[in-house]
């Protein structure tokens, strides 16, 4: 086998362990893009059901279970612009929950999201405030509390009394406002004739491990902010091993999905001991409790936590942080490396959307932003390979004349370059530039809310998943649907066309074995893209197209590198 068919064997084999060893990799490192939302069947486009929706979306059975617990016990309704639920007086329990602005699928009838459920429904999840039971009888986790209206509102607080045998009065005070954030304040009345230790707590508990994998770059589960920084390092596995403890201010506590959040905040100033334990049947906890202190008779003492139970809405989050004075809530976001990219990226990219109504547009006037911003680098690129491809015969000579003398082919190539004022890596910058804007926006489609279920045109309902037309069923004519790594959808193919035809526009490689690499590169490149989300593959077909503009752009106003190249 000679060298050339030696290199090529080589390549192929590369190229096996890029399409079907990727994905192994892409599944642990980088996750591709949210479930499909729709599949095309008879040529028809439907809405797929959402497998991790709340068991109400889609089962009556279900339904009647859930209404059978929250019937159990007399509740207090809560009504605010984002959320609709109620609070259990059986425990003092915020365990019904839904928001009125996200839906399971992108379906009209679509269930709204649910993301608190009571003990003893399907996934139960639930929020409880109380105080430690060590020197002080606080009411039992089935004592019914006595509320002061029937309804939590913003503006509209609600306020919990129970009492015990030796003369404490407890009120639990809630209020909400228009976001996600219910504020409880914890008062204690010491009407006995000893003073008594008082200690306060709050606890999410949750039935299960999140729904969305946990990856390298996008965190799900246990989270906190201790210490001054976001702790992403506990996953549900360290938790199942041993309780995971801490103590801090200024911090918080719960649990992170993709796109929603549960978050317990005590009071900044003060200091509190927080943990994440495990329970019965795959339950898991994050708890914390404050300091002990103690209060005399004839004396009341109040303590204020604040819940957060909603989605991870950017400038929400930011809100709460920057002004609000919760440290660190934004980080709920797992942001990552490129964190200084990714938020001006996330809010140009939105603002771009709000106003144009349309985010597969916005996604294109951002890539057009962003090359209108490197062209100056551009024109230093394509200049560069224009000089490169001018330079080719006489670096094919030197190559033939000192074939067996490899230093000096090399001392003469670089003496070429130096004369020719040639620079081989130019070329290179714009496309490292890019690299973490990609990722940055890679990490808006993939991490923020604003982006779930946005459509583009035609068949394409939500930008944050794969493409789900693929020519392999005849478009959804065949009643079959192809496995995952063949679904290559129209999208990733339009990608695989624009990357051919960029590619033509580079140097051509003097080896037959590389020309036959690079021939064959854009179309591994559309099978790695194709599970990606839609709107990344719409960034990148743009960024080609326009790369291939300017070419022409640039040949336009330097004729003299068009003839050099074609020479």
């Amino acid at each position: 086998m000679n060298k050339d068919n030696q290199n090529f064997v080589l390549f192929a084999v590369l190229a096996a362990l890029i399409l079907f060893g990727w994905p192994v990799v892409q599944n642990k490192f980088f996750p591709t893009a949210n479930p499909p939302v729709t599949k095309i069947e008879g040529g028809k486009t439907k809405v797929v059901p959402n497998p991790a929706a709340d068991p109400t979306a889609d089962s009556p059975a279900a339904v009647r279970d859930r209404a059978a617990v929250l019937a159990e016990a007399p509740r207090v309704r809560i009504d605010t612009p984002t959320m609709q639920g109620s609070i259990n007086l059986r425990g003092a329990r915020i365990d019904d929950l839904v928001l009125k602005n996200y839906k399971e699928t992108i379906a009209k009838n679509a269930a709204p999201v649910r993301l608190l459920s009571p003990a003893g429904a399907a996934d139960a999840y639930f929020a409880a405030f109380g105080w430690r039971n060590e020197g002080l009888a606080p009411p039992a986790a089935d004592t019914t509390w006595t509320a002061s209206s029937q309804l939590l509102a913003p503006g509209r607080p609600v306020t919990l009394t129970a009492a015990n045998a030796t003369g404490q009065r407890f009120a639990i005070e809630l209020s909400v406002d228009d976001g996600y954030m219910f504020s409880i304040k914890q008062t204690v009345a010491n009407g006995g004739t000893g003073a008594v230790p008082v200690a306060a707590y709050g606890l999410v508990n949750r039935a299960g491990m999140s729904k969305d994998p946990d990856s390298w770059t996008i965190h799900t589960g246990p989270m906190a902010v201790h210490n001054n920084k976001a702790d992403y390092d506990v996953d549900f596995k360290d938790v199942d091993e041993g309780a995971q403890r801490f103590t801090t201010s200024a911090g918080w506590l719960g649990f992170v999905d993709k796109y929603w959040l549960t978050a317990l905040i005590p009071d900044q100033a003060r200091s509190f001991d927080g943990q994440f334990r495990a329970g019965a049947n795959k339950a898991y906890q994050a708890d914390y409790t404050a300091a002990a202190q103690l209060l005399p008779p004839g004396r009341q003492l109040s303590q204020t936590t604040r819940f957060f139970a909603g989605a991870k809405e950017v400038r929400l989050l930011d809100r709460y942080t920057d002004k609000e004075g919760v440290n660190r809530l934004d980080y709920a976001i797992d942001w990552g490396w490129f964190r200084i990219v990714e938020k001006p990226i996330f809010y140009y990219l939105d603002w771009l959307f709000v106003m144009l109504g349309n985010f597969g547009i916005a996604i294109i006037l951002l890539t057009l932003t962003i090359r209108l911003l490197m062209f100056p680098v551009a024109q230093r690129q394509f200049a560069s390979m224009a000089k490169m491809r001018a330079v080719q015969p006489k670096m094919k000579a030197i190559q033939e004349r000192y074939k067996d003398d490899k230093p000096r082919q090399q001392q003469e190539i670089m003496a070429l370059y130096k004369t020719e004022k040639v620079n081989p890596l130019a070329g290179c910058a714009p496309t490292l530039l890019q690299i973490p804007i990609f990722y940055a926006l890679y990490k808006v489609l993939m991490l923020t809310i604003e982006m779930r279920h946005q459509p583009f045109v035609g068949w394409i309902k939500d930008l944050s998943a794969p493409d789900p037309l693929t020519p392999v069923n005849l478009f959804g004519l065949l009643a079959f649907t192809p496995p995952h790594f063949l679904a290559i959808g129209v999208v990733p193919i339009l990608l695989g066309i624009s990357m051919y035809f960029q590619f033509k526009l580079n140097p051509q490689p003097m080896d037959d074995t590389q020309k036959q690499v690079f021939a064959l590169m854009p179309w591994v490149l559309m099978f790695v893209m194709a599970p990606f989300a839609v709107g990344l593959q719409v960034y990148w077909i743009t960024s080609n197209v326009l790369t291939i503009l300017q070419q022409r752009l640039l040949y336009a106003r330097h004729p003299a590198l068009k003839e050099a190249a074609a020479k």
